[in-house]
C-alpha cells in the first residue's frame, strides 16, 4: 500500500476541473462518462483482488480515476489510452496527485485492439472500465495477447456483463459467453449505479470477473477453428445445429456427421453447448467428408428463422455510452 494522501483520488469537483482545464467535453461518440466517486474505484480494486505484487494493465483510463486507485495497491500500472488529449494529460495527473508512485506508472497511447506488447514486466491482472462500444473485442484481444493475465475485472454495460457471464442454456448465452469461457472462468461481480459517472450514462453498468483457466480447454482443434464453430452456431441461433452449421461443414449432412462424432445431438442449438462441446465439434469437422449427402442448404423445419437474426447476439447492444474514467 502506498503512502498517498487521502485526497489523491479524484472526486466530482476534481474530475470537472480537470476536464475543463483540458477542454474535454464528454462526447457520446466515445461515450466519455467519467467515474467521479472514489469509493467506487476503490471497490473495483478490492473486487479485482489487486495485490501489491501485481502488474496491472488498464484500458481506457480517461482522466485517471481508476488509475490512481490501482496505483495505491499494485506494484505497477500500465494504462492504454486512445484519446490524444487524455493520453497527454494522464502522466501529469499521476505525478501531481501521487508523485511517490509515478515511477510505477506507464502509458501506452494506442488503440487497445492494436496493442501487441506492453512496456515493463508482463501484466498479471487486467482491471478496466472498458469502452462499451468495443468491450467484448477488447477483452478477448487482451486475454489472447497477454496470457500472463491471471485475473481480470472489467466494468461494462450491464447487458454485456450478463452475456459474458451467462451459462449454457441461458437466453443471453452466446458468442461472448463461449469465447470468454475459452480463456477463463467468468462470473458477475456486482453492479455499478449511474450516479457515479459524469455525465450519468443512459445504461446500467456491471462488473465481470474472469479468472484464467488453470488448464486450457483440452482439444486438438485450434482456437480459430473452435471460434469458427461458435460464430456459425450463433449466427443462426434459432436453428438446430444441423442446419446452423451446414455452411461451416459444407452441407447439413456433413454437419450432422460432425455433430454425431462429437457426441452432440444434431437437433441441439448452440445456446445449450459448453465451450468443450464446441471444441469437440471443431475436432470432427472432416468426419462427414466422405458422405454422399447433397443437402447443402442447411434447411431444417425445426428452425423457422431463416435469417438467423437474434437481437441477443447483435453487438450493437454494446454501442452505448462508453464508460471511461
Amino acid at each position: 500500500m502506498s503512502s498517498s494522501t487521502p485526497d489523491a483520488l479524484l472526486g466530482p469537483a476534481d474530475v470537472r476541473e480537470l476536464a475543463a482545464a483540458l477542454g474535454v467535453r464528454p462526447t457520446k461518440q466515445r461515450g466519455q462518462n467519467f467515474v467521479i466517486d472514489a469509493n467506487t474505484v476503490r471497490r473495483i480494486v478490492r473486487t479485482a483482488d489487486v495485490r501489491p505484487e501485481d502488474v496491472v494493465v488498464e484500458v481506457g483510463p480517461g482522466l485517471g480515476s481508476l488509475t490512481l486507485a490501482l496505483l495505491e495497491v499494485a506494484e505497477r500500472v500500465t494504462a492504454v489510452e486512445i484519446d490524444d488529449v487524455l493520453a497527454g494529460a494522464l502522466p501529469a495527473t499521476i505525478g501531481a496527485r501521487m508523485p511517490e508512485r509515478a515511477e510505477r506508472f506507464a502509458l501506452v497511447h494506442s488503440d487497445a485492439l492494436h496493442v501487441t506488447g506492453l512496456p515493463g514486466p508482463a501484466p498479471t491482472a487486467l482491471v478496466a472500465n472498458l469502452p462499451y462500444n468495443v468491450a467484448v473485442p477488447v477483452l478477448l484481444h487482451m486475454l489472447d495477447t497477454f496470457p500472463s493475465i491471471e485475473r481480470t475485472l472489467v466494468m461494462v454495460q450491464s447487458e454485456v456483463a450478463d452475456r459474458l457471464a451467462a451459462p449454457p442454456g441461458s437466453k443471453v448465452y452466446g458468442v461472448p459467453s463461449v469465447k470468454a469461457n475459452w480463456y477463463a472462468d467468468v462470473k458477475r461481480a456486482g453492479a455499478i449505479g449511474r450516479n457515479v459517472f459524469w455525465p450519468a450514462p443512459n445504461v446500467d453498468s456491471g462488473l465481470v470477473s474472469l479468472v484464467r483457466r488453470t488448464e486450457p480447454v483440452k482439444t486438438t482443434a485450434s482456437k480459430a477453428a473452435v471460434f469458427a464453430v461458435v460464430d456459425a452456431a450463433f449466427a443462426q441461433r434459432r436453428k438446430t445445429l444441423r442446419a446452423a452449421l451446414a455452411g461451416w461443414a459444407g452441407s447439413a449432412v456433413k454437419a450432422e456427421a460432425a455433430l454425431v462424432a462429437a457426441g452432440v445431438s444434431p437437433q441441439a442449438r448452440g445456446e445449450s453447448l459448453t465451450v468443450e462441446e464446441f471444441a469437440r465439434i471443431a475436432e470432427n469437422r472432416n468426419t462427414g467428408n466422405d458422405s454422399t449427402g447433397n443437402d447443402s442448404t442447411g434447411n431444417d423445419s425445426t428452425g423457422n428463422d431463416s435469417t438467423g437474426n437474434d437481437s441477443t447476439e447483435n453487438d450493437s447492444t454494446e454501442n452505448e455510452e462508453q464508460a471511461q474514467q
